[in-house]
């Protein structure tokens, strides 16, 4: 029977060098995949313009720093994130192009918005893997037009709901997706499953540094595309590791957390701010990963695909050490077994079993048997 093997990782972006020291650990587990798949944070570029409205002066980073992804064996990666338009469209474009001249399948982003929601079809071993990929975190005017660069956009309505009739009570938050955006996404899953054996979707989306909080539109969306026939669901943006949900037998990765990351140091001041706003503490011993305490923590998907779709799923649980570097945990590290409860826990609200098989973790539904 014809499968073959993906590895999908979480974000990748570093802004410090020297590039080359990161992925030292974790190459020899990449070079077993078949295929790999990861997410694009930052831009890679010496053009464009920084967009005032934006957060993200530090996202453009020097064209040569794209080699951590040609390293790493990256075959395709996703350009849909919340970075991607901070220089502009040309920043972008100079990606887009930088990506596909390594040999690297590029989606989520493009020339405009047939190119950003186009899929990649790759085949290998006589399976074939469609990759598609969507943003929710987006600034006006970073989604794609008809004739307008951008990245293919999952954009959300918020509401605030009073519960309860006594003054100072927080609202509830209702997050609901745009009807056409969630229509788009489900059109194009059902197109590329007309033509692949498997659609693997990645989704930038929910509420970063927080690990346990899971947007109601998430779940909204992940359903949907379950129904839609996806097989496999990517999440990236939250910098911390979440939830993994299987929802009528599929898994949804809410959130692969940081992969190869840095970022700038914060001052005392802005870490107290950053601490007091999203009550997470930040790690002193990873001054250029502020992303939390839990921001060292990380996991790498893997899944068997055949003709029929995703014959089975696991994660490989990953620490992130000091010098930034991923480190693939083995079974019998002690470690490794804290991770797996971290994982249990954050996915405590969501249908799953999680089930050690060697240095892996298999993950199923209730219905599908398995061990919690």
């Amino acid at each position: 029977m014809n499968t073959l093997s993906l590895l999908a990782c979480g974000d990748v972006g570093p802004i410090h060098e020297p590039i080359e020291r990161y992925p030292e650990l974790v190459k020899p587990v990449l070079q077993k995949a078949d295929l790999r798949f990861a997410q694009v944070e930052r831009v890679y570029s010496t053009r464009g313009e920084f967009q005032l409205h934006s957060n993200g002066a530090h996202s453009r980073v020097p064209p040569q720093m794209i080699s951590v992804f040609p390293d790493c064996g990256f075959d395709v990666v996703s350009l849909a994130s919340n970075h991607a338009m901070d220089w502009g469209g040309d920043a972008l474009l100079d990606t887009v192009d930088l990506l596909r001249g390594q040999g690297i399948k590029v989606v989520g982003a493009g020339r405009n918005l047939a190119e950003a929601r186009a899929p990649e079809i790759i085949e290998k071993k006589g399976v074939k893997v469609a990759f598609l990929a969507y943003c929710s975190i987006l600034q006006n005017g970073y989604a794609a037009g008809p004739d307008r660069p951008g990245v293919a956009p999952l954009r959300v309505h918020t509401y605030y709901e009073a519960f309860d009739y006594q003054p100072g009570v927080p609202p509830r938050v209702i997050t609901v997706p745009y009807a056409e955006d969630l229509a788009a996404l489900e059109e194009d899953i059902r197109n590329a499953k007309s033509r692949a054996d498997a659609v693997v979707v990645s989704l930038h989306w929910g509420v970063h540094y927080i690990p346990k909080l899971i947007a109601d539109y998430q779940i909204t969306v992940a359903k949907a595309a379950v129904a839609a026939g996806a097989d496999l669901l990517l999440g990236h943006h939250a910098h911390t590791p979440k939830a993994i949900g299987v929802h009528e037998g599929v898994a949804c990765f809410y959130s692969l957390s940081n992969f190869i990351m840095s970022s700038t140091a914060k001052s005392p001041e802005k870490a107290a701010a950053f601490e007091k706003k999203y009550g997470v503490v930040l790690d002193p011993d990873y001054p250029h990963l502020s992303y939390g305490s839990d921001a060292k923590r990380s996991l790498i998907a893997k899944a068997i695909i055949g003709k029929k779709g995703v014959d089975q799923v696991s994660f490989l649980p990953v620490l992130i050490d000091k010098q930034l570097r991923p480190e693939v945990l083995r079974s019998g590290d002690p470690r490794f077994q804290e991770a797996l409860q971290f994982m249990d826990w954050v996915s405590g609200d969501f249908d799953h079993r999680f089930r050690v098989e060697g240095d892996e973790v298999l993950v199923t539904g209730a219905e599908q048997g398995g061990d919690a």
